[in-house]
């Protein structure tokens, strides 16, 4: 394959990430994210003209278990009703329009909107049947949620990109607080509107016509345990 870039390259440490030199726009990006030479480790996006890189590791407490939560409540409003799928993590959501190409914490991809055209599935450089790297328009649902270097990113520059992108609907999670801050950010002409917080706290999904809550429901040998209430 094609090298990217030569030499130099910038070394994040400790873990040793690359990143070539001469990455300037998506398209560049893009063929080093499709080369052996991306990194497996690390999340790496590009938003608006600029490589963000977090090579940090996530919190269990604030990061891993209300994602998990999530994830395993939509798999099965969504999957189990055979409506799309779920991803979690390194499912990455390209937009050339909207200058985009991130991997959000979790991703709705509906049946529908792929067969609409609205998305497309990237194969791999084999061109394999049925092998995909990406997903190149938009998403239905994206999930992130907040960690200590990623606030700015998520609630100003992804929610910015994911609108351009056509996303129709963004979550936004900081567990970082007590309680839990949950946004339902639905997407309008001009940006992303917050569904307001109705009975109980739940706040209406257009994806699902329901009502949503993340709640804390147990606290044990240090650990958090979420969950996505509907209803």
């Amino acid at each position: 394959m094609k090298k990217v870039a030569a030499r130099p390259v910038i070394v994040f440490q400790p873990d040793g990430v690359e990143i070539p030199a001469g990455i300037t726009d998506l398209a560049r990006f893009r063929a080093w994210v499709h080369s052996d030479d991306f990194p497996e480790r690390g999340r790496i996006d590009w938003i608006d003209g600029r490589m963000e890189v977090d090579c940090l590791p996530e919190d269990l407490n604030t990061h891993g278990s209300p994602k998990s939560a999530i994830a395993i409540r939509l798999g099965t409003l969504i999957q189990e009703k055979k409506r799309g799928v779920v991803y979690i993590d390194r499912a990455r959501l390209t937009n050339p329009d909207a200058d985009l190409s991130a991997e959000p914490d979790v991703l709705v991809l509906l049946f529908a909107t792929v067969r609409s055209g609205r998305a497309r599935l990237v194969p791999k450089a084999s061109l394999e049947e049925g092998r995909f790297i990406e997903i190149e328009g938009t998403a239905d649902l994206v999930v992130e949620c907040v960690s200590d270097s990623s606030r700015a990113k998520d609630a100003r520059r992804l929610r910015d990109a994911y609108h351009r992108a056509g996303v129709r609907e963004y979550w936004l999670v900081d567990a970082r607080t007590r309680p839990a801050t949950f946004d339902v950010l639905l997407r309008q002409p001009r940006g992303y509107e917050p569904a307001p917080a109705g009975r109980g706290g739940y706040r209406k999904s257009g994806l699902l016509k329901r009502g949503v809550r993340l709640s804390l429901v147990h606290e044990e040998a240090g650990l958090d345990l979420y969950r996505l209430d509907v209803r």
